[in-house]
């Protein structure tokens, strides 16, 4: 096994097992499923009420009652009459406390040898459906622990089952997983994030997970306030998409790194530390291209990652590998810095949207230089500044992207129009009556700019407000 292959096995098993000296034994979803083990079904009385055959109660409570040798040789030796039996049952009792217990006895007998899988494949050829078909349909059920022990089971069928999850249906599933992941209060959350790292190990689901913006729902998560081990597992996720090249490459445009910078510079927790600094060094090394790598690389800088690890090297850290990425970064980072121009610089300032007053935007010769570059790659930069200026509560970004529209006009002055069909201009113009006070100033200046033929020309003075 490679090093790489090892060390993505000892976080994985971390997740799946919970090990973590801060963490109990057990999250809140394993505790109920125990708890739902221990409440025996009375099989009894639904044959008597004939919502169940002879047939399926004999098998069932056999099931039951067996030793775990027992069971094994009743599911090798039935196979897919035993996923058939569980899978009826599944449809013909609706009583809650029972298809919990249904559900939680199969995802078990998977959870115990994941080749089980296999019985509700062949299952599914001969009713001549996918075997994560019945699971997808108990989704939409209202009781939360039973639609969370289905998303264990499709996860597991998914991964383990030699036929992948078709196009449709695992849009469907991330749709879900999206969902829950967002919703406002979901107390199972961290099952479903298990769920999704497990999936993510599998190139083909990572792909489909790009591809249906989950990145975005991962990072509106991690913006907002959740706990030291949601942020290690949906950084996980991450990190299993970071192996693809091709995925890892598309990472940043969606401003993933000034999310983990920030995480990074509050976190206390060590293995939060660790898959953080995982992410990072994929997004080094993965990437085919060399323009993509050096973006990174300066929006790592730009984000003061590069502060951060050198802090990480003042402290006594016991973890080799963490020590070994810490060395390994500092010294990408380091040597990205010795070619940084100012529009390099900027460029990645920019692409951050965490617009400060940095020496490049009030630089004369900055602007004489490179307003014209703004115009590179379809006005990639001046969207950004557009989109900041529509997007943005943050006075000092509004203050410096209003500034930098200015600029760009007063320097290119063929840029006015440019300016006025990205819709830039009338955002402008907006803030000319913002509450703040530095952002009127800056408007009222950029709106100048993007007015007179001759900004050299005498015009009426804007008052800078008072500090």
């Amino acid at each position: 096994m490679s090093i790489t292959s090892e060390r993505m096995e000892s976080n994985s098993q971390e997740v799946v097992t919970g090990r973590d000296t801060d963490l109990p034994p057990l999250n809140l979803f394993e505790k109920e499923a125990n708890d739902v083990r221990n409440h025996r079904v009375n099989w009894q009385s639904y044959v008597q009420g004939q919502m169940i055959s002879q047939d399926d109660f004999t098998f069932i409570r056999d099931y039951d009652n067996a030793s775990s040798e027992r069971r094994d040789q009743l599911i090798q030796n039935l196979g897919p009459q035993c996923a058939k039996v569980f899978i009826r049952l599944m449809g013909r009792i609706a009583k809650e406390q029972t298809v919990r217990y249904i559900l939680t006895t199969i995802d078990s007998m998977l959870k115990e040898k994941p080749e089980r899988v296999s019985i509700f494949v062949e299952h599914g050829k001969k009713s001549k459906t996918a075997p994560w078909t019945p699971f997808l349909n108990m989704l939409t059920r209202e009781d939360a622990f039973t639609v969370n022990q289905a998303c264990r089971i499709i996860t597991k069928l998914a991964c383990y089952s030699k036929d992948k999850m078709n196009a449709n249906d695992l849009k469907y599933f991330f749709n879900w997983i999206k969902q829950q992941l967002t919703a406002t209060s979901n107390e199972y959350v961290q099952t479903v994030t298990e769920c999704l790292q497990q999936m993510l190990r599998l190139d083909v689901y990572r792909v489909a997970f790009m591809e249906n913006e989950g990145v975005s729902t991962i990072l509106s998560v991690l913006a907002g306030k959740v706990s030291f081990q949601i942020q290690y597992q949906l950084t996980f996720c991450v990190w299993m998409l970071s192996y693809n090249p091709q995925l890892c490459a598309q990472l940043n445009k969606y401003s993933i790194i000034p999310v983990l910078a920030d995480i990074l510079s509050e976190s206390v927790k060590e293995k939060v530390t660790r898959i953080i600094l995982l992410v990072f060094r994929n997004m080094i090394e993965k990437p085919e291209e060399k323009e993509v790598v050096q973006e990174n690389a300066l929006a790592m800088i730009q984000c003061k990652v590069l502060k951060q690890l050198e802090v990480l090297q003042g402290q006594k850290i016991e973890d080799p590998d963490i020590t070994e990425d810490i060395e390994y970064l500092v010294d990408k980072l380091q040597n990205s810095m010795v070619d940084l121009s100012s529009f390099d610089e900027y460029s990645s300032e920019v692409k951050s949207g965490r617009l400060e007053w940095s020496p490049v935007h009030r630089s004369e010769k900055f602007w004489r230089e490179n307003a014209m570059r703004l115009n590179e790659k379809n006005y990639e930069l001046l969207k950004i500044l557009t989109r900041l200026l529509e997007t943005s509560k943050d006075p000092l970004v509004l203050c410096v992207s209003s500034h930098d529209i200015g600029e760009y006009v007063r320097h290119y002055p063929r840029g006015k129009n440019i300016v006025e069909q990205l819709g830039c201009k009338h955002l402008v113009m907006q803030y000319m009556t913002h509450e703040d006070p530095n952002v009127r100033y800056e408007a009222l200046l950029a709106v100048q700019k993007l007015m007179v033929h001759n900004w050299y020309a005498p015009i009426m003075p804007v008052i800078a407000p008072s500090e």
